[in-house]
């Protein structure tokens, strides 16, 4: 069976580096190649392909916002990214669920082994992010059960949404409640947590992985 294959990466070097070794494997079948993520979408919709091989940065869509985009629409191809970037986009690339995640630098065998894994219904996780990954999701269970117990969910809703960069207005028409509301949570907030402002509340929150 042949392994159908959409690639993406808005580096033609890049690009056209990937259509050569991948087109030297007997079982893999390269149905269209982006430079751009609205085109990798758009070839992804039209081919159905197996796996899609997606850099993560790329102008317009990003590799991630394509891929939010195929969940949203139920599209079963697998996904790979290749990534030169930073490591915020790559824990976001696992918590979507991204079975295959390979550095741009390493070696193409490894990237074709990484496809077959992929296509397999197995996981693909570089080792430097993988120990990362789990460290990252443990402290953000830790994170989370020690705010449950400090605050009540409604001002956990306001301190994730106020980590979030929105204003006390903002939050207030969200949830429902008064501009007044929202500060008085905000105040309980900074007390229950020994905190002074909205900045020291969104480095507790993202020293914990919680926003």
């Amino acid at each position: 069976m042949r392994i159908r294959l959409v690639l993406a990466d808005d580096h033609p070097i890049v690009l056209d580096g990937l259509v050569q070794v991948l087109s030297l494997e007997p079982d893999f079948e390269i149905v269209a190649t982006a430079r751009d993520g609205e085109r990798a979408l758009e070839a992804v919709r039209r081919h159905r392909p197996d796996v899609a091989v997606l850099d993560i940065r790329m102008p317009g869509k990003d590799g991630l916002a394509v891929i939010r985009e195929m969940s949203r629409e139920k599209i079963p191809t697998r996904t790979v990214v290749l990534t030169a970037a930073g490591q915020e986009e790559v824990f976001e690339a696992i918590r979507l669920g991204v079975p295959g995640v390979m550095l741009k630098d390493m070696a193409s065998k490894l990237l074709v082994r990484c496809i077959r894994e992929v296509h397999a219904g197995r996981r693909w996780l570089e080792k430097e992010y993988a120990a990362q990954a789990v460290e990252r999701l443990l402290q953000q269970e830790a994170g989370n059960k020690q705010l449950a117990r400090a605050l009540t969910p409604r001002e956990l809703q306001v301190a994730q949404m106020t980590a979030r960069g929105m204003h006390n207005k903002d939050i207030a028409e969200k949830l429902s409640i008064t501009e007044g509301t929202a500060k008085l949570h905000l105040h309980h907030i900074y007390q229950k947590l020994n905190l002074d402002g909205r900045m020291a509340l969104v480095r507790y929150l993202q020293s914990r992985g919680l926003a």
